[in-house]
């Protein structure tokens, strides 16, 4: 071909490529006049439009405006690009992702999907793109342009799925090659506590309610600033509003007219690892599996990264058998792990869940099973109140131990299809009136009403019983007079079941310790506070600053013992800690109390606060910079209003980073009628005055009105526009 040639040719493609860019600014913009953004007066958009997918391009229009630094995020993790964006540390978590999330297979499955998800995966990427052609200032870190594809890779909802259950370090330790250490990932240390995560969710029937009326609470407990919260209404029958992952195009955890549910994190075992016995014969892997010998599936995956000059690439050699991607290597033989994979079922069934308005069509979205990880609670305004436990249990042989690698030669550790809905633990409408769960097991999920725990297999639950739980159940058992001030006042109950069970044994050690010992004296200021105290959580309360410090003292002193006793730490302090352990403890935190704040009887809210000061993703803290104080607690200690806080590098006061993130009380009757809180604010920028305007409501729990009818936004809207303007 002649230079001329070439040169016409370059031509065309240029003009074509212009042209198609024309065509979809012009498609843009003409769907953009059929949707309808109002924000409220704290911000949060309610979307508009006569079809479902007119809602879902406003929706992403309006999720950029308030935050695309957190929409793109989450897709870059979810497709394994964050070390473009990162650096090479990040390398592995996206090799993490991209052993499972692959662009051709997606792109594939979008071709054959449904084509009402397609319409609405198309419409996601355009309001995703109308922004940034409509914003040319903000700078994508990664994803210049959205496909409707993309969509697929980040389905599901949860904050960490269950890919993110592959410890990074031992895959680097496999993928890295022998120079690897086998050490964890940060966050993945062995024995080292972290902060437990979930959810609560309560559903109360009718008949234990003043007005009659089924009554839920949804407390996802997150990491902070993960979700939004947001209204979408079409003349497709959609009027959903509640909490959206940033970046989804479905409402995660919330309600419609005439229904709502709430997701918490589940004990189920829905995932398993298979020790496959591999051998290799020249330059070719195969693994044992029965009388036969599988060849492995051998691939090659490039990570590129940024670096201080470019990009650079890592390209990995990955292996996988008939049971998935091969992840790490223990006791000589490799390792590999089998999920739910299934992302347009996953798709279809978060979206078809928000347009169901009872429990028999929401039933019907359970059955696609691609909720894997969480449990369900549910109420609607028939009155029916439902609890189902995880969405995706694979049928096992029994006679094997499922938490534990099984042996992939042998065909009897293959899953059997799953577990139907009725093969689960499930409640609907059960004698209490009430149900619950908070991430325990669901064998108290209803009181007496519960599912028995010999009824089914046991891997679908591996946890157990909480201090939230026996929290829970002590609040809702005997109680029949419930409205949806008294649900709201139930959520931040203050009560702190741990220490109930921990402080008694303190007392003891105390006043069994010989007047010799020298920290009879030391403590007995302490002691006394500690003994009249009610087990409750407030901004003003010394014991509690007292109680917190103690217990995380004790229980980096005795975690290894209880670790190696098979105990839970916390069951272990309350039980097997030893009179000088205990105070000890006690003296310790009496000490740093009195380094770090000037006195050991600081009160709590002096200590534990709220703080957000800039738009960054993982959020600095400064002592000198403002905050509020937080008189709820962690969850560890069974504080059903959760604040996970810590002191960070260079600061004395302890800062919350997740646990309640959205809060709302939702009454079912004739309409619907609802308060809700969020972390924060609807903004993620800072110069809005959404960025933290309802900061202090969240920290005081006091909820506002929800605006969900139309009349209710009259004289509450701050904004009317089409996406573009």
């Amino acid at each position: 071909m002649n230079k001329l040639a070439l040169i016409l040719l370059a031509a065309c493609a240029a003009g074509a490529s212009a042209q198609a860019a024309r065509t979809d600014v012009a498609n843009w913009e003409r769907q953009a006049k059929g949707v309808t953004i109002v924000r409220d007066d704290w911000g949060i958009p309610h979307v508009y439009g006569k079809t479902d997918a007119d809602v879902v391009f406003g929706l992403m229009y309006a999720q950029a405006e308030d935050d695309f630094n957190r929409v793109e995020t989450n897709y870059i993790n979810s497709m394994g690009r964050l070390a473009e964006a990162e650096g090479e540390a990040e390398v592995y978590r996206d090799l993490r992702m991209k052993l499972f999330i692959n662009p051709d297979s997606m792109k594939a499955k979008y071709a054959s999907s449904p084509e009402f998800l397609k319409k609405l995966m198309v419409a996601y990427a355009d309001g995703l793109n109308y922004y940034l052609y409509k914003h040319p200032t903000v700078t994508p870190r990664v994803i210049k342009h959205f496909e409707p594809w993309m969509a697929l890779t980040f389905s599901e909802g949860s904050i960490g799925g269950d890919i993110e259950k592959v410890n990074l370090g031992q895959l680097e330790a496999f993928y890295g090659g022998a120079s690897a250490a086998a050490t964890p990932a940060p966050g993945e240390e062995p024995g080292v506590y972290t902060e437990p995560t979930g959810s609560n969710g309560i559903a109360i029937a009718p008949s234990n309610t003043v007005g009659h009326h089924a009554l839920l609470l949804i407390n996802p407990h997150t990491s902070f600033f993960f979700r939004a919260e947001v209204q979408m209404v079409s003349q497709e029958g959609l009027n959903a509003y509640g909490a959206v992952t940033w970046g989804q195009f479905f409402i995660y955890q919330g309600f419609n007219d005439r229904a709502g549910w709430m997701h918490t994190t589940s004990g189920v075992d829905d995932l398993d690892e298979y020790s496959e016995t591999v051998v290799q014969k020249g330059d070719q892997y195969y693994c044992k599996y029965g009388n036969e010998e599988r060849p492995l599936a051998v691939s090659h995956v490039t990570v590129p990264y940024k670096t201080a000059t470019g990009m650079g690439e890592k390209v990995f050699t990955v292996y996988r058998t008939h049971h998935g991607p091969i992840i790490r290597k223990a006791d000589g033989k490799w390792v590999s792990i089998r999920i739910m994979q299934e992302p347009v079922k996953a798709l279809t069934q978060s979206y078809t869940r928000i347009k169901a308005r009872d429990y028999k069509s929401f039933r019907q979205t359970m059955d696609l099973h691609t909720n894997s990880s969480n449990n369900t609670i549910f109420a609607d305004a028939d009155g029916d109140i439902a609890y189902f436990h995880g969405n995706f249990i694979p049928k096992r042989d029994t006679r094997f131990d499922w938490t534990k690698p099984v042996d992939g030669s042998n065909p009897a550790t293959e899953w059997n299809g799953l577990l139907a809905v009725d093969e689960s633990p499930h409640l609907l409408n059960p004698a209490s009136g009430w149900l619950y769960n908070v991430n325990n097991w669901p064998w108290t999920a209803a009181g007496p009403s519960s599912p028995k725990k010999e009824d089914y297999p046991s891997y679908v639950e591996t946890g157990s019983e909480s201090a939230r739980g026996l929290h829970a159940i002590r609040i809702l058992q005997n109680k029949k007079d419930f409205t949806l001030n008294s649900l709201v006042t139930s959520a931040y109950d203050s009560y702190l079941p741990a220490f109930a069970a921990m402080i008694p044994p303190l007392l003891k050690s105390y006043d069994d310790a010989p007047t010799t010992n020298p920290l009879k004296a030391k403590l007995a200021p302490q002691i006394a506070q500690l003994r009249t105290w009610d087990y409750r959580w407030s901004a003003t309360s010394v014991p509690t600053s007292l109680a917190v410090f103690w217990g995380e003292d004790l229980g980096r002193r005795v975690g290894a013992e209880a670790r190696r006793a098979g105990i839970a730490t916390d069951e272990y302090m309350a039980h097997n800690a030893t009179t000088d352990e205990r105070l000890q403890a006690l003296a310790a935190a009496s000490d740093k109390l009195q380094v770090d704040f000037g006195k050991w009887n600081t009160p709590w809210g002096d200590i534990n606060r709220y703080q957000r000061i800039t738009a960054d993703i993982v959020q600095p803290f400064n002592d000198a910079g403002p905050s509020i104080p937080v008189a709820f607690t962690s969850s560890r200690w069974g504080s059903l209003a959760s604040f996970g806080a810590r002191a960070y590098t260079g600061t004395k006061k302890w800062y919350g980073t997740s646990g309640n993130s959205f809060v709302a009380v939702v009454e079912f009757g004739d309409s619907v009628r609802a308060r809700a809180v969020t972390a924060g604010g609807e903004s993620g920028h800072p110069e809005s005055r959404h960025f933290n305007d309802e900061a202090q409501r969240y920290a005081s729990g006091n909820l506002r009105d929800v605006y969900f009818y139309p009349s209710q936004l009259k004289g509450h809207t701050e904004r009317t526009y089409h996406p573009g303007e």
